[in-house]
């Protein structure tokens, strides 16, 4: 990697867990796409010393860039220009035509609530946000806050920083004018050409990928040109690969080697989620889901994304067991002979939401979430799952899952995705 950048997060709330960072991952996933090697995101107080101690323990850190987020507001405690300025020894001046632009935003905003910019505290505020440090370049704000991008001092002490808003929403929209600031633009001219792939497995292990890449490194000419990152969650194993294009025939090597050894398990070659397969699948047809453990979190995934009303129709979360006897016509006396968490079960209520909700397909899961409620023939974890289609036989399984309550219900709704996605397959 050429060039090489850091995040900082600023904020007390974000410090003390109140607010959940979004910005650091975000921006990092941005950068590292561009090519741009990403060495920290760090979180910091609003405290102008610790925030100057953190941007001179990274500038030490042979960056080319340091992005900051949050501080950039109207109240006292928004100092990361103020700090930023004295740091690379700049003073603050007015931008006249900048705090115009604010006041026309606040305007159009208080209009909305019957009240005019007319308070000497909120023209303060304007103001404040209107500082710009000599020399540096301005961003045209997506909320009320302009960003602000300065070059690298002379001496190449101080890399270049982009500071940007902290709201997510603000800095997300900001950030392709960010790019085209000089200041980073110039930066980004040394950036190496690089590709990133994603490979998605289900119910592959660790070990397993890991004993593959052993073998990769080798057998495959250049893999030392691969950089390599594995994450597993929820089941999945998320393989992602950065390298420059002139390495592109290694990694193609790779994915065929990957494909050879754990093909049944490989799901998504090209970034795909399972949502995305899912969904792709789904076109042309109409889906219900019958849930009892899972509380209704299949039907929240599948609805997760845009035009998903063209194919999903309803849900049923049948908790109780005379929910699924009244809402999805499962016989009582079949729950009492079987079980609720049961494989007979669970197909009933697909089938039941086949007929209630007038679709094609239906997925049903029952199950012991737990903490409490399992047997010795039906532990904690034990989970039952149906997938119906009409004019196709029910398929059911039964899956005995790890965690605790959360880790049970969100792998249940794994399951059930992949279990959606093999029903769904063209061939089938």
């Amino acid at each position: 990697m050429t060039v090489r950048a850091s995040v900082v997060v600023t904020g007390t709330e974000v410090l003390a867990g109140r607010v959940t960072d979004r910005n650091g991952p975000w921006v990092a996933q941005q950068l590292l796409e561009l090519g741009v090697d990403v060495a920290h995101i760090t979180i910091c107080g609003d405290r102008p010393d610790d925030l100057t101690a953190q941007l001179r323990f990274l500038a030490d850190q042979r960056l080319d860039l340091i992005v900051t987020t949050g501080g950039l507001g109207p109240t006292a405690d928004d100092l990361t220009v103020a700090t930023v300025a004295a740091l690379y020894g700049r003073e603050l001046s007015l931008d006249v035509q900048l705090e115009k632009q604010i006041s026309e935003i606040v305007e159009r905003w208080r209009s909305r609530m019957s009240s005019a910019v007319d308070s000497e505290p909120l023209k303060a505020g304007i103001r404040k946000q209107a500082m710009v440090p000599e020399g540096a370049q301005s961003i045209s704000p997506t909320g009320t806050a302009p960003g602000v991008a300065i070059a690298a001092t002379e001496s190449g002490m101080l890399p270049a920083i982009l500071i940007l808003p902290g709201p997510p929403r603000e800095l997300q929209a900001m950030w392709p004018q960010a790019l085209d600031s000089a200041p980073v633009a110039q930066v980004l001219t040394r950036r190496a050409q690089i590709r990133q792939d994603t490979i998605r497995g289900y119910r592959l292990s660790e070990a397993d990928l890991a004993a593959t890449l052993r073998t990769a490194e080798d057998e495959i000419h250049g893999f030392e040109h691969l950089e390599i990152t594995t994450c597993l969650s929820l089941g999945e194993l998320e393989m992602v690969t950065r390298y420059e294009k002139t390495a592109a025939p290694t990694y193609f090597d790779l994915v065929d080697l990957i494909q050879k050894h754990h093909g049944a398990h490989v799901f998504s070659t090209d970034g795909s989620t399972i949502d995305d397969i899912v969904a792709d699948r789904l076109s042309g047809r109409r889906i219900a889901t019958a849930e009892s453990c899972t509380g209704g979190m299949i039907a929240a995934r599948l609805t997760d994304r845009s035009g998903s009303s063209a194919y999903v129709i309803g849900a049923v979360v049948s908790y109780a067991n005379e929910a699924k006897t009244g809402l999805l016509d499962v016989p009582a006396d079949t729950i009492e002979q079987h079980g609720a968490v049961s494989e007979t079960v669970a197909a009933l209520m697909a089938e039941g939401a086949i007929e209630r909700l007038g679709v094609d397909i239906a997925v049903s899961t029952s199950g012991v979430a737990g903490p409490g409620g399992g047997t010795e023939l039906k532990p904690v974890g034990t989970v039952c799952f149906a997938i119906a289609v009409v004019d196709r036989p029910t398929v059911t399984r039964t899956l005995h899952l790890p965690g605790d309550r959360a880790s049970v219900r969100a792998l249940s709704t794994t399951a059930a995705m992949h279990m959606l996605a093999d029903a769904l397959t063209p061939d089938r």
